[in-house]
């Protein structure tokens, strides 16, 4: 078997263990859920109220919940990472002591939407501003009223930058030998 995508570090086992209790009928519905907002990294998956409803439908207290929901997000970003097949990342689940029907509802999402999520990953940008153009001139400037022979260089470099709403600005560099 490939190196584990995910390590045993003690949170992780805390995580399994809360996993291994959650219901199995609503657990895939948790899984679906977070897979469709993986890739929103601003955001959370879950409101203030949703996290209530949670914390009382798996019976869970608030840090176990939020521990159990990193835990899933983080498995499941190392399956994008690692581009993983369903039955790759059931056995690296298993791997892991999770129970076969937790690791089967993984793969079964996985199989679902895993792809989808990975080409949401490839289009996100992962840096706030991207060049979007650029522009430069040089200027020589031969003599002027008091030197003759002056050979004086000037760069003007312009790059256009985008933030992730899409807001251009740009800016100007000046480069100048005196």
């Amino acid at each position: 078997m490939a190196a584990s995508v995910v390590p045993e570090t003690d949170s992780i086992r805390r995580a399994v263990l809360l996993l291994n209790a959650v219901d199995p009928g609503r657990f895939p519905r948790l899984l679906s859920r977070l897979l469709q907002r993986l890739h929103l990294k601003a955001e959370t998956s879950f409101s203030e109220e949703e996290e209530e409803k949670l914390q009382i439908a798996f019976s869970l207290e608030k840090q176990d919940l939020h521990l159990v929901l990193e835990a899933i997000s983080f498995i499941l970003e190392q399956a994008v990472y690692h581009n993983l097949k369903p039955a790759s990342l059931q056995q690296q689940l298993q791997s892991i002591h999770l129970d076969q029907d937790k690791a089967e509802a993984f793969a079964n999402a996985w199989a679902a939407g895993g792809q989808e999520t990975i080409e949401k990953f490839r289009q996100r940008v992962l840096t706030p501003q991207k060049l979007e153009t650029i522009g430069w001139q040089l200027n020589l400037q031969m003599s002027a009223s008091t030197q003759a022979k002056l050979k004086s260089p000037r760069a003007v470099l312009e790059l256009g930058v985008s933030n992730e709403d899409s807001k251009c600005s740009a800016f100007t560099l000046l480069f100048s030998m005196l």
